[in-house]
Parts: C-alpha cells; sequence; structure tokens
C-alpha cells in the first residue's frame, strides 16, 4: 500500500502554513515550520521570499492543504471527490464530510491520538474496533450509531495507560461522543459543515477539479 514516507514538517513548509501534522510537537519550539518557514529546498537567503501564486496555483495549493491534513495521497482524494461530486448538497462540505468520516481520522477526533498519522498507525495496528469488530482499514466510513472501541489486548499496552492520564484534555467535536472511563467513541450523526474548522479553502479544490 502507497503511503508518504518523508517527514510531515517539510509538506507544512511546502504549502507554507502549519497543519498541525505532528501533534504537540507542532505547538513547541522544534516545529520546523515556524524555525525554518521557507519551502523545502531552498538554500539561498536570497530565495526565501515566496513568488507570487496564479490562480491555478492557489487552486493547486488548497488541494494539496486538505490532502496533507488528512493523510490521504492523490489517488484516494480524488476518488472521495468524485464521490462527494454524486451526493446532493454543496461537493465542497460533502468532500469534508467524506474525509471526516474516516476512521483514521475519527480516532483522532475521540482522542485516542495525538495526530492523524498516529491514528492511522493505531487503525493499522489493529488496536481498535468498529461495531465489535476488528478493523484495520483507515479509509473505512463510520456512519451514526457507530462505535469505536479498544482491542482488549491493547488495553494492556504502554500507550493506552499514557492516554488514560491525558484523554481528560482532550476536545471531542459535537458530533462524536465519548466516554471517558470505558474509551469508548460513539458517532451521533454526520458531520455538518459547521462542526468542522479547515485551514484550506473548499471552494479553490472544487474550481481545481473542474478545470
Amino acid at each position: 500500500m502507497a503511503r508518504y514516507i518523508k517527514a510531515n514538517c517539510r509538506l507544512c513548509r511546502r504549502v507554507g502554513d502549519k497543519l498541525m501534522l505532528k501533534g504537540a510537537r507542532c505547538f513547541t519550539s522544534k516545529c520546523a515550520a515556524e524555525r525554518k518557514n521557507v519551502p523545502p529546498g531552498y538554500r539561498s537567503t536570497s530565495r526565501r521570499r515566496r513568488g507570487r501564486q496564479s490562480d491555478r496555483g492557489i487552486q493547486l495549493q488548497e488541494k494539496q492543504k486538505a490532502r496533507y491534513t488528512y493523510g490521504v495521497l492523490e489517488r484516494q482524494f480524488r476518488k472521495s471527490f468524485a464521490e462527494a461530486e454524486r451526493l446532493s448538497g454543496i461537493t465542497g462540505d460533502n468532500l469534508v464530510g467524506l474525509l471526516e468520516r474516516r476512521l483514521d481520522n475519527v480516532t483522532f477526533r475521540l482522542g485516542f491520538a495525538d495526530s492523524r498519522a498516529q491514528a492511522r498507525q493505531l487503525v493499522r495496528h489493529g488496536h481498535l474496533m468498529l461495531n465489535g469488530r476488528k478493523t484495520d482499514i483507515p479509509s473505512c466510513l463510520v456512519m451514526p450509531g457507530d462505535t469505536i472501541t479498544w482491542r482488549e489486548r491493547s488495553t494492556r499496552t504502554e500507550y493506552y495507560k499514557i492516554m488514560t492520564e491525558t484523554i481528560e484534555d482532550k476536545i471531542v467535536p459535537g458530533w462524536l461522543t465519548l466516554d471517558r472511563d470505558k474509551l469508548a467513541g460513539r458517532v451521533l450523526a454526520l458531520p455538518a459543515p459547521g462542526d468542522v474548522e479547515t485551514k484550506f479553502d473548499k471552494k479553490a479544490i472544487v474550481e481545481y477539479y473542474s478545470r
């Protein structure tokens, strides 16, 4: 299965925005997007200023921001966009709704992980159960009424013990609910546009694929 294996901080530098891809590290002085706020590959101080972008370039950058934020490759992202177009309603909102419903994103939103990359690893390693069944597919879409719980043997790991101490500080969006004692999540409804704060322009993404 193809996946991005290079440094995530390079992605933030590439789009010139802080996408919060490294969890708690993004809030510290170690954040590369703040320490070296130039695109990857820039070495000369005379090239530190970013050039003016065309409309097409802006659309591409917004699309890349969305891809990097949710950690999906171009082929996956394009399939999600095609599905969003088939649904009734505003395409941009449909796209974000589909991306939010991914199991790895829901794991992140519930506070089980500090980043989507970490959440995807938890899912791939089979630590979580969807409706009582082990599910190791990060792109699996959840539905209202679905429950996300931990496998019995995973509750004995050191990671789980640490998470039980920090889960109280996590904020869960309104379309999800979390039982903090049992560390079990439940999907209450499909995510509405007002439930999701994005760092990219949904309209620009639609315009990018509409050409």
